[in-house]
């Protein structure tokens, strides 16, 4: 093998005679510079995308949250909120009330759910930290945040006392609901909106927050009934394990779902994308090495006389076609490798000096990833490794000619 890597490096880092061949090779080191440079920045742009869009959601969603296994309401006893409370892992959870109710505010209405929510919320999620104007939740009036979408569509401010807002919740088993009879059909409250948070344009326009006896109060709830039960785990706990215990603790009656199956549609549609742009640009590396193969091949031509002589001093077939596969494979691995270093250097310098903005405040997000720079070398050598098989076949037919 010594024999096929030391020529193969001669051919490579040598000029040719023929300028023609000289160029050919250099072109088809730079398209494999670029591939790996290209493949490289788009997978790290999505890993940023990615975590940037995750970000808002994880703003607002828990690491595990418990629903009722059937119908709405979950029933839980102070027994088994000890039994939580004990659990080791668990660092806080949070009981939440949600419903969907009709929002009122002057002439204008909208659908919404509303979110009544514990004292412990805050410390489970960072909802609190998505205010943009007023403040969150206290116990001195009823209060509400709303999402900025819902404050747009409503055209409602923070803390106008004159103009309150109205929450309204159909009354179950009232029947058809008439002119006569509308204001019995509905639970109503008046609050202020005291702040309005923004996490993302799906949520903004859907839920309003309240604390619970609020909401346990506009839609006739008893005291040990909930929505749903939100955690906050420790860093180092194990979701599966914290998972089992709590469905334990519950009997089976309840629905356990982590953070990524709360997402789960933002996270395939994800996946989606970064395999699709993946697929593109690996195509775009792949006919970027046909350049490897067509430069292989015009050695191969360059180099009959070589090879013949080689083959006279007792250089076997195979390690002839060694030689260009060799070349080929060097070709490919040394132009992937400066092109994945130039790109890591370039994300280094975006992720610290922020060199593209989205918005003046705003850098694009991209992220470094280990797993990222496996896939580009793992493409890269794999798809070099093809392109250097092809192109070394041609010396045995070369061989060949010679012969004849």
């Amino acid at each position: 093998m010594k024999f096929p890597l030391y020529i193969a490096k001669r051919y490579l880092f040598t000029k040719s005679k023929s300028n023609a061949i000289n160029i050919i090779t250099v072109i088809a080191a730079i398209g494999v510079f670029a591939g790996a440079f290209s493949l490289f920045i788009v997978l790290s742009g999505f890993s940023g995308l990615r975590d940037f869009s995750l970000s808002f959601s994880n703003e607002f969603d828990p690491d595990l949250k418990v629903f009722p296994q059937q119908g709405k309401i979950l029933n839980i006893s102070e027994e088994q909120i000890t039994k939580l409370q004990e659990i080791e892992g668990i660092e806080r959870f949070s009981k939440v009330i949600e419903e969907r109710v009709i929002l009122s505010y002057k002439s204008k209405t909208n659908p919404a759910y509303i979110k009544g929510v514990d004292e412990n919320y805050g410390r489970v999620n960072k909802i609190d930290s998505s205010i943009v104007f007023g403040t969150w939740l206290t116990k001195s009036e009823p209060q509400v945040v709303i999402g900025n979408g819902l404050s747009r569509l409503l055209d409602v401010g923070t803390f106008n006392y004159q103009n309150l807002l109205k929450i309204m919740v159909p009354i179950p088993g009232k029947g058809q609901i008439t002119m006569t009879n509308l204001n019995d059909a509905f639970n109503s409250r008046q609050v202020i909106v005291s702040g309005i948070y923004s996490v993302n344009e799906e949520l903004d326009d859907k839920y309003v927050f309240s604390n619970i006896s609020l909401a346990r109060d506009l839609l006739s709830m008893e005291e040990n009934e909930f929505s749903a039960i939100e955690f906050k785990l420790t860093p180092e706990a194990s979701t599966e394990e914290i998972s089992e215990k709590i469905a334990g603790v519950f009997e089976g009656n309840a629905l356990i779902k982590t953070r990524a199956e709360l997402n789960d549609a933002l996270n395939k549609m994800l996946n989606s994308e970064n395999l699709f742009v993946y697929l593109i640009f690996t195509l775009v590396l792949t006919i970027a090495l046909f350049n490897v193969v067509g430069s292989i091949i015009v050695m191969i031509l360059d180099k009959r006389e070589n090879i013949k002589t080689l083959y006279s001093l007792g250089a076997t077939p195979n390690q002839i076609k060694n030689i260009f596969f060799m070349q080929g494979m060097l070709m490919t691995s040394l132009g992937g490798i400066i092109g994945l270093i130039f790109a890591i250097i370039l994300i280094f310098l975006q992720m610290n000096f922020d060199l593209v903005m989205i918005t003046p405040n705003l850098p694009y997000p991209v992220q470094m990833k280990v797993q990222n720079i496996l896939i580009v070398l793992a493409t890269i050598f794999t798809l070099g490794l093809i392109a250097s098989y092809i192109a070394a076949g041609r010396s045995k037919k070369a061989l060949n000619q010679t012969n004849s």
